[in-house]
């Protein structure tokens, strides 16, 4: 005890060695303080309030009294926050369902607003600029096609080597071109190019706007009276909408010419062999369906991309955030539309 009292302050002493029974704060001959004096006065009622001891501050100057009860306000506020507030895991329920129904609300919100600026621009009243338009389709298309070409001729080639391995041993690797054909044709030039995009321009999308949304350039297009929707979103739309069956085209064709670069190393099939047998295989319906496909999937990457986007939040992190949310919201939208197609496709007998 006896080394610990000197790092004591005065009166913590006192309190130390036997608490009053009544405190009276009363300063004399106070003309100039600063705030030692009021960190020495919080602490005092703060010892006090410990004890249960009545403290009498009626002869304190009002700022320095003001200023305590302020003091004492903000660290009770504090307290306040401090204190975890304990949540039953029905009350976790209500709260994952209540925020799933507000986002709901706020996709089909976006799909509306968006519905209606393809209108207007039907009947040619949508604010679009050219300029704007034709930038968009340039980072959609021209500049995604390294990423494509790459990734296409890679995946013909894996079905290929695929293909080859379960099908030579019975003399059957003339099929390989069949294999490759339709595969690419019907599913995976489409998919493949939709994930592709989605990863890459979907997520530009949702950084762009995300950026124009943290530095309020957005708000200042609804303050000029400009639709953000007509003006940012449907160029993209367009742009992603018309590219895409382009892109898929241009991927099925690497796709077959990786299909027939295993053919011819590994096979001993010539390229006009398989040229010709993968003709006989692919029809004009699987063509059609991946060009639909390819249609369907730009446009679910487009609104994914602008929708987080524009729900992005107010601070740098939030950005990042956004972009993540629309490659995840995409992918998982171009999976269901992908079964959706194959049990509609079954169907119809397409």
């Amino acid at each position: 005890m006896g080394r610990g009292m000197p790092s004591l302050t005065p009166f913590e002493r006192e309190f130390a060695l036997g608490p009053p029974s009544r405190i009276v704060l009363r300063p004399r001959d106070l003309r100039q303080w600063d705030s030692s004096l009021l960190v020495i006065l919080f602490r005092i009622d703060q010892l006090s309030l410990e004890h249960g001891i009545a403290v009498d501050r009626s002869e304190l100057p009002q700022g320095l009294a003001r200023l305590l009860e302020m003091a004492e306000s903000a660290a009770e506020n504090q307290e306040v926050r401090a204190v975890p507030q304990p949540r039953s895991w029905l009350e976790g329920i209500g709260v994952a369902v209540i925020n799933w129904y507000k986002a709901a609300g706020e996709s089909l919100d976006f799909l509306g607003r968006l519905s209606a600026a393809l209108f207007n621009l039907l009947r040619l009243r949508a604010r679009v600029r050219g300029v704007d338009l034709m930038e968009a389709v340039q980072q959609s298309g021209a500049d995604a096609l390294p990423i494509v070409s790459l990734i296409s001729y890679l995946v013909g080639i894996i079905l290929a080597f695929m293909g080859a391995v379960q099908l030579q041993p019975f003399g059957a690797a003339i099929y390989v071109a069949d294999l490759v054909g339709i595969g690419m044709v019907r599913e995976m030039g489409a998919t493949m190019t939709a994930i592709i995009m989605a990863g890459r321009t979907g997520a530009a999308f949702a950084a762009r706007l995300g950026t124009m949304k943290v530095t309020q350039e957005i708000d200042a297009f609804t303050t000029m009276g400009i639709s953000p929707i007509e003006f940012l979103a449907l160029p993209r739309v367009l742009a992603l909408v018309l590219m895409m069956p382009l892109l898929c085209l241009y991927s099925d064709l690497l796709g077959i010419l990786g299909g027939a670069t295993i053919g011819a190393g590994m096979l001993g099939i010539s390229f006009s062999t398989y040229w010709r047998e993968t003709i006989r295989a692919v029809t004009f319906g699987d063509l059609t369906g991946g060009l639909i496909k390819a249609t369907v999937y730009g446009m679910l990457i487009a609104y994914a991309g602008c929708l987080r986007g524009f729900q992005c939040g107010d601070s740098s992190s939030a950005v990042g955030e956004a972009a993540t949310s629309a490659v995840v919201s995409a992918i998982v939208m171009i999976v269901v539309a992908s079964g959706i197609f194959a049990f509609l496709f079954n169907i119809f007998g397409f």
